[in-house]
């Protein structure tokens, strides 16, 4: 029991140390970043206005606090994220569902969505939805938005789910056979709980591309917070204050996604 725990002590205490090694890695290379940009925009001759950036942010009008035009931007852009992330999770799973059926005809047309969306750019998928298919439809520019990054993210999301659900055991199904559950109840009882552990590193990751994949709605007006940006810049020409603002707000959404993973994955751990 004392070796176990002695050993137990020293994984401890390396991870300690991998940790703060990367700590201090990731802050000197930040620091080097913004030493070098701060040097070049002082060499360009640039004046910094920081002192502007709050009224973007919130400003206050008889006594009350009212949102700025970023925190109006972040709320669209995490609006959009929110449809798109619930209807790409359904995309994804029902086109991964549909290529591990047993029709050829779901088989056939999951294969040719995932191979047409997947190797053509997003960029090109989204003005074709704009300028072709909302006009057809009747779409306002968000939901085009939406739809167009459903259908892009929903892909890779799809191939996730599928290599996760294979990832289990043969077993596993052959036991939920044997006590005569149907094939949904195989999934819902037996393969999803199991799979769900191993689908969520990289589901994470899908989704904070998602995130900032969003940010490519400003090439058709929608407000987000990088159209918001944008337009703050056109009025005040304050490129680097905005940019670096707009930046950070992007890298506190995916880094709060990241930890609430974690810490979810973590629990999931501990329950099995």
């Amino acid at each position: 029991m004392s070796v176990n725990r002695k050993a137990l002590f020293r994984y401890w205490k390396v991870s300690q140390q991998s940790r703060v090694v990367a700590t201090l890695q990731y802050l000197v290379f930040m620091a080097s970043l913004v030493w070098v940009v701060v040097h070049g925009a002082n060499q360009m001759g640039y004046q910094w206005q920081w002192y502007n950036i709050p009224e973007y942010f919130y400003k206050v009008f008889e006594g009350e606090i009212y949102p700025g035009r970023l925190i109006k931007g972040l709320g669209v852009t995490v609006d959009l994220t929110l449809w798109c992330v619930g209807f790409t999770l359904l995309t994804g799973l029902i086109t991964a569902l549909l290529r591990m059926s047993d029709s050829i005809s779901g088989r056939w047309l999951s294969t040719i969505y995932l191979e047409l969306v997947r190797n053509t750019p997003l960029l090109v998928q989204l003005y074709l939805f704009y300028f072709v298919f909302s006009p057809i439809f009747g779409i306002d520019r968000f939901w085009t938005g939406v739809i167009c990054l459903t259908f892009y993210e929903g892909s890779f999301v799809a191939e996730i789910i599928r290599s996760g659900v294979q990832s289990v055991e043969r077993g596993q199904w052959e036991a939920g056979d044997s006590i005569g559950l149907t094939r949904w109840d195989n999934y819902r009882y037996i393969v999803i709980p199991q799979a769900i552990p191993i689908m969520l590193p990289p589901l994470t990751g899908q989704i904070i591309n998602l995130i900032k994949h969003s940010s490519i709605v400003s090439v058709i007006a929608v407000a987000d917070l990088t159209t918001e940006g944008r337009n703050i810049i056109a009025d005040t020409f304050m490129s680097f204050e905005i940019w670096f603002t707009v930046a950070g707000i992007y890298l506190v959404l995916t880094l709060s996604l990241s930890m609430f993973v974690t810490w979810l994955e973590n629990r999931t751990r501990v329950r099995t």
